[in-house]
């Protein structure tokens, strides 16, 4: 049986509803209404994508969502009545590779939850060779979603290597933050385009030496972003 999706949320009707959806679409859903339940579900199971509430009865998804972090490389996408920007702009920022407002469509929840998976799937990358800059500095590997720095895998979320990839595959061309939304989530991003600039400043902290500093990554005042580095012949 395939991994399944982990949906923690203690909101029974909303998880009945989402869990209907879900499997309607084919997917195996676990639920869990406690952020610790959920911790020990998903290092049991490994799920392939995690959805999870910010508002728990006994800790804060906050917490949850380092925490699953550290079990394993699996998407999560936030669910959650908390909607001002800097919300959202905090939950790219621990991690999160969605961030869904309360009340949705369970429609769009399945959208989003297959634009996620197709993200996280290393077997729908499409075939690029290994692409090394600036003498093996960097080496961006699309097959295995990773890049290296100095030989030493960097720790990519999904949506932070679909953001950096799409950046070292044009050195020099800059994209817009609507450009990078659109690769990076795959479909019209009606968040906040500040999660993009969340996105950046966490590459920079795994991939440059000096992040307040970079060399790799540059801002583009008031269009985006680019990436310079040469590319090794």
């Amino acid at each position: 049986m395939v991994n399944p999706i982990l949906m923690v949320e203690d909101d029974k009707k909303i998880a009945r509803i989402v869990k209907v959806y879900l499997e309607d679409a084919g997917y195996n859903v676990l639920h869990c209404e406690k952020g610790r339940d959920a911790i020990e579900t998903a290092s049991r199971e490994r799920p392939i994508l995690v959805i999870l509430d910010l508002m728990l009865p006994d800790m804060s998804g906050e917490e949850v969502l380092q925490e699953m972090k550290d079990i394993g490389d699996f998407p999560v996408i936030l669910l959650t009545a908390k909607s001002a920007p800097e919300e959202r702009v905090a939950g790219f920022a621990l991690g999160a590779d969605d961030y869904i407002v309360k009340p949705f469509n369970p429609r769009e929840m399945v959208y989003r939850v297959k634009a996620v998976l197709r993200r996280a799937q290393k077997t729908e990358v499409p075939d690029a060779p290994v692409i090394s800059f600036n003498k093996g500095f960097l080496i961006v590997d699309a097959h295995r979603y990773e890049v290296k720095k100095k030989g030493v895998s960097v720790n990519l979320t999904p949506t932070e290597f679909k953001v950096f990839s799409t950046l070292a595959a044009a050195p020099q061309k800059v994209f817009t933050r609507e450009d990078l939304i659109e690769k990076a989530f795959g479909y019209a991003f009606e968040g906040y385009d500040r999660s993009i600039d969340v996105h950046i400043k966490n590459i920079r902290q795994k991939i440059e030496d000096d992040p307040r500093n970079p060399t790799y990554i540059l801002t583009v005042y008031k269009v985006g972003y680019k990436f310079i580095g040469e590319r090794d012949a």
